[in-house]
């Protein structure tokens, strides 16, 4: 077993405190569930499936983890079967692998991220069904409810974002965001930190999307100070109604 650094065992007790605050504060956990969680190979999905798979070993809080790849056939997109399956391993976590179509030569106004990812979200929502778990992990953290924050504002004309916590089929089913109080910075970081293996290929979309320009413009704004997108992240717990039109 790899030994950490006095900095990188700072770095690695803060993201764990952090996740820690965001299921507190969220209720994002409770005694018993059975959660699944999405697994692309990124370094956001490894990173939440280490925390929370480590966290699960002395947590006071008994609770089930199932980790599950989709895979869509259509992407030369390919994630490390055999990482996830030692990492898994260590973990004492089940993962499963599902394959499914999406069909990107049909014409549609929506672009190939999206479609995708709603197929893919569409699988996991099935899954969770199909294994009984009542709720759904994915590794989105500050930088993507930021992104996804400021895009709506631009291109739907709405205030809204990606919650810690969302019910879904009249409670059923919640899908939770345990990294949400953490920054893409600091992913990178514990990414690096653990010698992540990531995906073998990547997808031939991910650097055409307007996520990717937003992500850009939220840097510019702040100069890349994690001070301001924390208060950017805080400002949508405290909307001043008065003051809008």
């Amino acid at each position: 077993m790899r030994r950490y650094s006095k900095a990188e065992n700072a770095l690695i007790n803060r993201l764990h405190s952090n996740v820690g605050k965001s299921i507190h504060r969220y209720n994002l956990i409770s005694s018993n569930d059975r959660i699944l969680i999405g697994v692309s190979g990124g370094k956001d999905s490894l990173s939440l499936l280490k925390i929370l798979g480590e966290r699960r070993r002395y947590s006071k809080i008994d609770f089930e983890i199932i980790a599950v790849h989709i895979n869509v056939l259509e992407l030369e997109y390919e994630a490390d079967r055999e990482y996830l399956n030692n990492m898994c391993n260590e973990l004492d976590i089940e993962i499963i692998y599902r394959d499914i179509n999406v069909d990107f030569e049909t014409k549609s106004n929506k672009p190939a991220c999206f479609r995708c990812s709603w197929h893919r979200r569409v699988a996991l929502f099935d899954l969770a069904k199909e294994l009984n778990c009542n709720k759904l992990a994915l590794g989105h953290h500050m930088d993507d409810a930021l992104e996804t924050l400021v895009m709506n504002m631009m291109y739907q004309a709405t205030m809204s974002s990606l919650p810690a916590k969302l019910a879904m089929f009249n409670g059923h089913l919640e899908i939770i965001r345990p990294l949400i109080m953490l920054t893409d910075s600091e992913m990178k970081e514990y990414c690096q930190i653990n010698d992540f293996k990531l995906e073998k290929k990547n997808c031939i979309y991910e650097d055409a999307t307007k996520r990717k320009e937003t992500s850009e413009l939220i840097d510019k704004i702040t100069g890349g100070s994690k001070q301001l997108k924390i208060n950017m992240f805080r400002s949508m717990g405290k909307v001043q109604e008065e003051y809008l039109p």
